[in-house]
């Protein structure tokens, strides 16, 4: 297998060009086309229009609503005379059975020659509504903020201000792969030579740090009545497309590896298979919504360094274990539960010690499939700024109408399902800001946080291995 990583040289150019080899105007082997709904996206072109230039996405995406509100009636219209011209096709072939008629077989041939253009210029326009209308992103929850400038601060955690967080921790010539070298738990130098930049090793106690990380996060996900899963880390390209992971995302930062001649990729979380988990899927009216999934991978992110900075050290790296949480829920629900992720987000960053702030973030900051995201940064004082550790993001029905995942409801309606996602874990980045913030050089230690000590062999402290 080979790989090649998908990148985007900038945000927005070329996004319909380049994004269509995986949109899903037609079947494919294991997904329906998108159930769109193109008379929605009519029906709400203003609030579409908001969110294309509250998000800051190019030009290029409000040709493509126009280009539907425009040659929908064409469509509607095409394929209104199809149906006339097969449905006289047929009354004139059951005459036929009755007897030939030269007059009959004329008109019978000529239906077929008005029918062929018809139906071509029907399908090649079809297809180009639903491909537009697929590279639309998500409207928008009514309480993100409208600066898109600007972050919205929801609460501090164990500070009350960016000044408290950063008196308390101030910058220091000790950042987290400086300390990590020094006391031998982590090697970047030879995971450098063995694989290349923005890889490392984890030796001794750095490595049970990850493990400890990952089943404290695990602990307290099942208390929340979150199902374990262990989801494969290669999917095919499809999935990942349906899931709105596009290569010209978020300023660079939803890039890719692809398996080359295989058209599937390495999932750069595990969002992605979860989400895919019942893709194809209709829920009877006695399934007992939300189901929640916790799944541990590793993830594979192609951008590590793409940008020229946070290139040093264990922030921004090509591999590493996360434990993420997905929902299938209803669309009544959706909104609660995020506030519920973020609650679960952000009990367990209180319960490591770290302190943070959550963010309620701004429209240019939000893929297209979220509707509302919530990310919560720790303050590093290594790097001297603030890191993300988790995010969460209610999706409502994006997801579900690219993976065909749909609800039958007691009111004898079908509707699509809605997703959300949040981060549990994201293991390297919660290691720098636990190494960055528990360092004490006067004793060349690491304190480890309480909840943590269980899982490390009941150590307070880390030391030089």
């Amino acid at each position: 297998m080979f790989l090649q990583v998908i990148r985007s040289r900038n945000r927005t150019a070329g996004i319909y060009r380049n994004a269509s080899r995986h949109v899903g105007t037609k079947n494919t082997e294991i997904l329906l086309r998108p159930q769109l709904d193109i008379n929605g996206v009519i029906t709400n072109k203003e609030e579409y229009e908001s969110s294309i230039r509250r998000r800051m996405l190019s030009e290029e995406y409000l040709t493509g609503l126009n280009y539907i509100v425009e040659n929908r009636p064409k469509q509607l219209e095409l394929s209104q005379k199809i149906s006339l011209l097969r449905g006289e096709r047929n009354v004139l072939g059951e005459q036929m059975k009755k007897g030939k008629s030269s007059s009959i077989k004329d008109r019978l041939t000529s239906i077929k020659e008005e029918l062929k253009p018809l139906e071509v210029e029907a399908k090649t326009l079809t297809e180009e509504i639903y491909r537009r209308a697929e590279m639309l992103p998500n409207l928008l929850d009514s309480t993100v903020p409208k600066d898109t400038l600007v972050n919205d601060i929801v609460e501090f955690i164990h500070c009350d201000s960016e000044e408290d967080a950063m008196r308390k921790l101030p910058k220091t010539e000790f950042d987290h792969k400086l300390i990590g070298e020094k006391l031998n738990i982590m090697d970047f130098e030879t995971a450098s030579r063995v694989s290349g930049s923005s890889w490392y090793y984890l030796i001794g106690d750095g490595a049970l740090l990850e493990q400890a990380l990952v089943q404290y996060g695990l602990s307290k996900a099942r208390r929340r009545g979150y199902k374990m899963v262990i989801p494969p880390s290669i999917v095919r390209s499809e999935i990942v497309h349906a899931c709105g992971f596009k290569p010209q995302d978020q300023n660079n930062e939803k890039q890719i590896y692809e398996l080359i001649d295989e058209n599937r990729s390495l999932t750069g979380t595990a969002e992605i298979p979860l989400g895919a988990l019942h893709s194809s899927t209709v829920f009877d009216t006695s399934t007992n919504f939300p189901i929640k999934y916790a799944g541990v991978s590793r993830s594979y992110r192609a951008e590590a360094g793409a940008s020229g900075k946070d290139t040093k050290g264990l922030y921004r790296v090509h591999e590493f274990t996360k434990v993420e949480l997905f929902h299938f829920t209803t669309p009544e629900n959706s909104s609660q539960e995020l506030e519920e992720l973020r609650q679960l987000q952000t009990e367990i960053i209180t319960e490591l010690g770290l302190s943070a702030k959550v963010l309620n973030m701004a429209t240019s900051d939000l893929g297209s499939p979220a509707i509302k995201k919530y990310d919560i940064e720790a303050w590093m004082p290594g790097r001297g700024n603030w890191g993300e550790l988790t995010s969460s993001s209610n999706c409502g029905d994006y997801q579900s109408r690219r993976l065909g995942i749909r609800q039958n409801r007691k009111d004898q309606k079908v509707a699509h399902v809605h997703t959300l996602n949040g981060t549990c874990m994201a293991v390297p980045r919660v290691i720098v800001a636990i190494i960055e913030q528990n360092y004490d050089p006067e004793t060349e230690s690491i304190k480890i946080p309480h909840v943590l000590r269980p899982y490390m062999d009941d150590k307070s402290v880390i030391t030089k291995n």
